[in-house]
Order: structure tokens, then sequence, then C-alpha cells
């Protein structure tokens, strides 16, 4: 997890601009990162690029997970 939380971090100040923030919810066993979303982020239309961009980044530093979620 600490791997998936610095490639989080990479990102976050630019959640921070717009007052939004990500949190880990969960890791399933076949390796889908559940993440949910915090402030601002929760309602924003471009959530679903954000998470694309958040999925980008965590599989990159940590192959082993497979797909992200976010909510």
């Amino acid at each position: 997890m600490p791997r998936i939380e610095a490639a989080l971090d990479t990102l976050r100040p630019y959640l921070a601009t717009d007052g939004g923030n990500v949190r880990v919810a969960n890791i399933t066993p076949e390796g889908v990162l559940q993440l949910q979303w915090e402030g601002a982020c929760g309602a924003c239309p471009m959530s679903p690029m954000t998470r694309a961009g958040l999925e980008d980044t965590v599989k990159k530093a940590v192959p082993e997970i497979t797909a992200v979620e976010a909510r």
C-alpha cells in the first residue's frame, strides 16, 4: 500500500486545488483498487477523466493493480 499512496500523493495536489481528494477504500483479491472521492471530487463532472489519470499513474507504479474504480 505504500507504493499506492506514493502514486496517489503525486496527484493529490492537483485534486486539492479544486477542493478534492481521494482515499483508498479497498483492494480486491483480483487487484482492483477501489477509491473513495472526497470533497469536491465526489460531484465533479470531470471525475471520470480524473479516475483514468489516477489509474494510469497507479498502474505504472504498482503493476499488480489491474484496475481502478472510484466512487
